[in-house]
């Protein structure tokens, strides 16, 4: 019996056969591309191309092996040696080399280096202990002597002296000077705190340097006193209120204001 073939059936086996035509060629190209990829490599899990297993690096389109020192893990990295040291090893000269620590000394976080323990100095890569004076305490710093004084006490040498502080006086945090300051209404005088003395019409002032008083406007300091200031006709007192100034258009002399 002759099979009848309407225009319908017709038309699936003509898309079909179409179908296989266009995919040929996307077949060929895959089979190309797998052909094209070298040892040690695989295609890329997306867009086109290939790209080299764990371990081994393109070079020249082929993919050549890491060579990889002992103590070392590979990064996956693309650029620079492709590994590193592991833990407590540091690397030297492509090789990776155990830390060698000290006595009382740790690993850092980074594993490729120490440090000294608390109390412990660096010295010529050793650590070698602080020896802290009487009356001294540890520093975190890891330079210089690796401690201080207490307060009230300062370093000389290998040992911390005690400040004397006089009568009258306080201590101060300066590493520099006496250590110490005098309480208000005295000042230093060598190695004591004098009394401030204020005159009559005076007053006492904050000043670390001279008698510690000044004297109140329209008088001025003759020795220990406070003195009238005697203005000559045509003046008044300065800024300060210490002394007198002509009134312009006068000019001083000596002891006088006079037209110029």
């Amino acid at each position: 019996m002759k099979q009848i073939v309407t225009p319908k059936v017709y038309l699936s086996r003509l898309y079909a056969l179409a179908l296989m035509v266009a995919f040929l060629p996307v077949v060929s190209a895959a089979e190309g591309a797998t052909d094209s990829i070298p040892a040690n490599a695989q295609a890329k899990s997306y867009g086109t191309g290939w790209e080299c297993d764990s371990g081994y690096r393109e070079t020249n389109a082929s993919c050549v092996a890491i060579e990889m020192p002992a103590n070392a893990y590979l990064t996956n990295a693309s650029y620079g040696t492709g590994w590193e040291c592991k833990y407590g090893y540091s690397e030297n000269r492509e090789n990776c080399v155990a830390v060698a620590r000290p006595r009382h000394s740790y690993l850092v976080s980074s594993g490729d280096g120490w440090k000294c323990l608390r109390g412990f100095q660096d010295i010529n890569d050793k650590c070698l202990e602080i020896k802290v004076p009487a009356n001294g305490y540890l520093t975190e710093s890891a330079y210089d002597t690796g401690w201080k004084c207490d307060r009230g006490y300062r370093a000389a040498g290998d040992v911390c002296n005690k400040i004397d502080v006089p009568k009258n006086g306080f201590l101060v945090n300066a590493s520099y000077g006496t250590g110490w300051e005098c309480e208000r209404g005295y000042f230093a005088v060598d190695s004591t705190c004098e009394r401030v003395r204020v005159p009559k019409n005076g007053y006492f002032v904050e000043n670390s340097s001279g008698l510690g008083w000044t004297c109140n406007r329209g008088f001025k300091e003759q020795n220990t006193a406070c003195v009238p200031i005697i203005m000559p006709k045509n003046a008044h007192l300065d800024y300060s209120g210490n002394e007198w100034e002509c009134n312009r258009p006068y000019t001083k002399r000596e002891n006088s204001c006079a037209l110029r």
